[in-house]
């Protein structure tokens, strides 16, 4: 008992010294919005929103990220009748729902418009979006003239219900975002409170491991209203191809201390999402029902890279480079 409250008055200590460190911007009204270091609900998908929820505020995180797609932890044909339960259970554990996942993609897609309002509904302003991909033929730009009529549209959307988009960042062939400076052009002309990004720095270290992912985070900083954190490095797959393999947090080739200096000097403001995706994991990095170890393996493997990036947290609030 006294080793667990000992952890949380630790892991309280460090969630405040991000708050402090001046990752946090100020806004108009003069208060510093929070940046809660949250949980991606994929990687509890075995476990029932209240388990989730309960372990997740033993961990030390703020707050979850909720699925709200095929599969998640609430379905979007149920959202109006599912969304609101998941957020009274998890705030009874203590924790906030800064944003959820979703499958949208544009402002046509599947149930939409039910998703964002009952969003709106229980104060919860930000949401994951994305999924463009370029055709193997015609010209990129005349693609991107097209994506941007639908970020149009989805804009117009969140814009009735005062939320948010946040487009997430991924690495790989076809993959819209991936470059970075395709979805500055994309975003540019619309309010970053209505379409952003969720930036997603190992996916950003997979496409710019030398260089490239520094001019991306300063590039899209004022777009950035959310952060994916996780760390990688190469591996030959069965295939004989180069792949990044996804490991814990400090074993991979993200500089995860000079990102963290990078976003607290640009005033970043927004939830940090802890993504859990090595193979160690037995099903939960993939979001699979059943695991394939005891669950406290699981746990200790979270507990394990959450301790990590708030000590990463401590040292970006005094280090340089």
């Amino acid at each position: 008992m006294n080793r667990n409250i000992e952890r949380r008055e630790f892991l309280a200590g460090t969630t405040g010294l991000f708050a402090s460190s001046g990752i946090m911007a100020t806004t108009q009204s003069g208060q510093a919005p929070e940046n809660p270091i949250c949980i991606f609900s994929k990687h509890f998908q075995w476990a029932e929103i209240g388990e989730a929820a309960d372990r997740s505020a033993e961990l030390g995180f703020d707050g979850i990220d909720v699925t709200v797609r095929a599969g998640g932890h609430v379905l979007p044909e149920r959202v109006q009748e599912d969304l609101p339960k998941a957020a009274e259970r998890i705030r009874k554990a203590g924790l906030k729902i800064p944003m959820v996942t979703t499958d949208i993609v544009d402002a046509s897609s599947p149930h939409a418009e039910a998703v964002l309002k009952t969003m709106s509904s229980l104060g919860i302003r930000r949401y994951r979006w994305g999924g463009f991909r370029y055709k193997d033929t015609g010209s990129l730009p005349d693609q991107l003239s097209e994506f941007k009529l639908r970020v149009r549209d989805l804009a117009s959307l969140n814009q009735k219900y005062s939320v948010c988009a946040m487009y997430h960042t991924h690495s790989g062939i076809g993959q819209v975002g991936a470059s970075m400076w395709d979805l500055y052009l994309l975003l540019k002309d619309f309010s970053a409170d209505a379409v952003a990004v969720n930036y997603d720095i190992g996916h950003a270290v997979a496409e710019g491991g030398y260089g490239g992912w520094i001019h991306s985070t300063r590039l899209l900083l004022p777009y950035m209203k959310g952060t994916a954190i996780k760390d990688f490095k190469w591996k030959l797959n069965a295939q004989g191809t180069w792949v990044p393999g996804w490991c814990p947090l400090g074993d991979g080739m993200v500089n995860l201390r000079k990102y963290l200096k990078m976003i607290r000097e640009g005033k970043f403001s927004g939830p940090v999402q802890l993504h859990f995706e090595y193979p160690e994991l037995g099903g939960a990095d993939s979001g699979k029902k059943q695991l394939s170890i005891p669950k406290d393996q699981v746990l200790g493997f979270f507990r394990k890279d959450i301790d990590r990036f708030k000590e990463m947290l401590r040292e970006a609030q005094g280090a340089g480079s």
